[in-house]
C-alpha cells in the first residue's frame, strides 16, 4: 500500500455520538481504503482498512457478532 496522506481526510462521527469526543471518527479514503481514529487524539495514529475489511466489520457490528447490545 502506498503512503496515505491523512491531513486532508474528511473525518466524521456517528450520528449516535454524544459530542463528548468519546468515540471514533472515520474517513473514506482514495483507492477504497477507510481510516479510523480516536476522536480524542485527532493528531494521533489511525488504523487503515481496505474497504472489504471495513464492510465485513460493519456487517458484524450490525449483526450482533460482537455482543454490543
Amino acid at each position: 500500500m502506498n503512503k496515505i496522506d491523512l491531513p486532508d481526510a474528511a473525518w466524521y462521527k456517528s450520528s449516535q455520538s454524544d459530542g463528548q469526543n468519546n468515540c471514533v471518527e472515520v474517513a473514506m479514503l482514495a483507492q477504497r481504503y477507510v481510516a479510523v481514529r480516536d476522536s480524542k487524539d485527532k493528531n494521533g495514529p489511525a488504523l487503515i482498512f481496505a474497504a472489504g475489511q471495513w464492510e465485513t466489520f460493519i456487517r458484524g457490528v450490525k449483526g450482533g457478532f460482537f455482543g454490543l447490545d
